[in-house]
């Protein structure tokens, strides 16, 4: 037990912070010989979290850098007391260095400023968020990073990212304006906690239908049967399905239409998704067009992590076909089907109101995508491989160049 000198005085560390036993433990196996890395093993711990803890927390009065528990342990609770002084609110130089960096203003090769125009906040992205402005926007990041390399022996103009959100976010740390945050790339006025950035998955998504689960016959295209899929977006919340064979990259399209009551009045918070894009009508949709195919060529459908598919599982029972879902921001994984909306666009632009197309207007432009000759086919069409596929005597896989 410490002795009553180096008693506490300040609150508990949480488990992200080393503890008094884990210093004893520390400073015994330091005594012992063993090295940084090896001590973080036996502790459970970073290499570098054992380095940091002797070099910021050793004995300094016998002239060297002894680590002793006892006073590492009064050393961390002494630097954890709060509240602090701001870095930024004492330090004028570097509050001047941050913020001209931050929000300074764009200028011309010639050095004249450019205010640029006003975009205000649309309110069409999540959470509070400032209106934008130009400027130089240099991240908190990229700041603290550069401060080493213009003052490399100055430690009073040095300071961590984390700190320049602080002051920026965080009530009384507030040495930066808090209008600042108009010159942060997200614009974002409050700051996500990372509790509730970490809960951002998907509820109805699970290890077992990722895309990492899926079988490995798909990744080589090798067996016909396995689909891509995604949704097209058009103005007023107009959209409409699109789902490509991977072997052979037969195109349907999925025909969505709005709901009546759409647009007829408000929108009704957690209603019925009137747009014709909701959960219920995109796995109806699928449904009744994938059991057009024989069972053989429907074995699995990868999409995106859209909460359209949030009734995969009834799709799966209702059609048979595995579902699985892409990494997020991971449009590569459906290859195949970004190149094929790609496509699409030339019949469908963006800024247009796709809602305006019928179900046979969507057909015929299914029909001339899938009559093109592909190099990848060997220059024959996906509607000849997929028709192969089709036929009776059909025993071997697709073609794909």
């Amino acid at each position: 037990m410490a002795p009553a000198m180096f008693g506490r005085s300040a609150k508990p560390l949480s488990g992200r912070y080393l503890s008094f036993a884990e210093r004893e433990e520390l400073a015994i196996l330091r005594v012992q010989g063993l090295g940084v890395r090896e001590i973080g093993r036996r502790l459970g711990r970073s290499g570098s979290t054992i380095s940091r803890e002797m070099r910021r927390n050793a004995a300094t009065r016998s002239g060297g850098l002894e680590y002793r528990a006892t006073t590492a342990q009064w050393h961390a609770e002494r630097a954890a007391r709060r509240p602090k002084t701001a870095k930024l609110a004492v330090n004028a130089a570097l509050r001047t260095y941050v913020q001209d960096r931050l929000a300074g203003m764009v200028a011309a090769p010639s050095g004249a400023a450019v205010p640029g125009p006003a975009v205000p906040w649309k309110r069409r992205r999540h959470g509070p968020r400032q209106d934008r402005r130009w400027a130089r926007a240099w991240s908190p990041m990229q700041i603290a990073r550069r401060l080493h390399f213009d003052f490399p022996e100055d430690a009073t103009m040095h300071i961590s990212h984390e700190a320049i959100y602080q002051s920026l976010y965080v009530q009384g740390r507030g040495a930066l304006r808090h209008e600042l945050t108009a010159c942060l790339r997200t614009g974002r006025a409050l700051r996500v906690p990372r509790v509730r950035s970490r809960g951002r998955g998907k509820s109805f998504i699970v290890s077992e239908v990722m895309i990492s689960e899926r079988p490995a016959e798909v990744a080589d295209r090798a067996v016909p049967g396995h689909w891509e899929g995604d949704l097209i977006l058009g103005l007023g919340s107009s959209a409409l399905g699109t789902l490509v064979e991977r072997a052979t990259r037969f195109t349907m399209l999925l025909h969505l239409p709005r709901m009546d009551g759409h647009g007829s009045g408000p929108r009704e918070k957690n209603g019925p998704a009137l747009a014709g894009h909701g959960a219920e009508a995109v796995r109806d949709t699928i449904a009744s067009t994938i059991t057009t195919l024989p069972e053989q060529l429907r074995q699995s459908l990868t999409w995106d992590q859209g909460a359209e598919m949030s009734q995969h599982m009834q799709l799966k029972i209702d059609t048979g076909v595995a579902v699985y879902f892409c990494d997020p921001h991971s449009p590569w994984q459906r290859g195949t089907n970004e190149n094929t909306n790609g496509l699409l666009r030339q019949y469908f632009p963006k800024g247009t109101d796709l809602s305006l197309h019928s179900a046979d207007d969507l057909a015929a432009v299914a029909s001339t995508l899938n009559g093109r000759p592909r190099k990848t086919l060997g220059w024959k069409t996906p509607a000849e491989t997929f028709d192969a596929l089709l036929r009776p005597n059909h025993t071997g896989v697709a073609t794909t160049g």
